[in-house]
Order: structure tokens, then sequence, then C-alpha cells
């Protein structure tokens, strides 16, 4: 069911939290062609974290800071294809448990065909992670 499994680094932003804001930075990307393959966030009282996995983070990154988003940093994280289908995301979790590794923090893509799945993690061990899935 895991297809492929890889390091990537993941773009973390912390934004003032108002309305508009994820729109904003999804703009300037696209400006400037970046394509963004996953996406997070949540709200912390008055800030944002926005998590952004893209098809260029330097360029993304570059691009966020000259547009004046300073609380900007890069963070290891392990991207994961799976097969979009019952039960793919039941075989990630029990490789992990089976190998004693925690998810510190998790999100995902998806479609309604058949594309794979794509899952972003950070674990304990991100690199014990990478190799269990591979097997």
């Amino acid at each position: 069911m895991i297809k492929n499994a890889k390091l990537c680094k993941e773009i973390v932003v912390t934004v003032v939290n108002k309305i508009g804001v994820l729109s904003d930075m999804a703009k300037l990307l696209a400006d400037h062609g970046i394509n963004i393959e996953a996406v997070a966030g949540y709200a912390q009282d008055n800030n944002a974290i926005i998590m952004l996995v893209t098809d260029d983070n330097l360029r993304a990154a570059d691009a966020l800071k000259k547009e004046g988003y300073k609380s900007l940093k890069e963070r290891e994280a392990v991207k994961v294809s799976l097969e979009n289908k019952s039960g793919a995301l039941k075989a990630l979790t029990g490789k992990l448990l089976e190998n004693d590794i925690d998810i510190t923090q998790i999100y995902g893509t998806a479609c309604a065909d058949s594309c794979p799945a794509t899952i972003i993690l950070s674990t304990s061990n991100n690199d014990k992670a990478v190799v269990v899935f591979q097997k």
C-alpha cells in the first residue's frame, strides 16, 4: 500500500491569524509558478501556523521572505505516497507502531480517483521511518 517514502522539507510559517492570509500566500506562490504539494495549518491564539510542502522550497521561502513573512523556518519531514484506498493509513501507522516510532505531526492530501494519496509526517525518528516504509 505504501508506494514511496522519502525525507523532505516543509516550510513552517507563523503569521498573524487573519482572514485571507492563506489566500495571500497561495497567490504569491502561484504567481511565482510554485506548486503547493501539501498544506496544513491551525490557529493558535492570535497566530496561525501554516505548514507547506512545495515543489521548490528554496524559491518558495525566498518569495515568502521577500513578501514580509519573517517568521519562517524549514523542518524535516517524511513524504509518503500511498495507494488511495481503504486501509492505507492503517498500514502506514501499523508499520510505525511495529517499529516503536512516534508520530509527532501528520497531514495529507488525496483525490477522488485512483491517484496516490500524499501523507506528510514528522516522527520521533524520520530516517528510521523512511527505511521502515521502504521495506
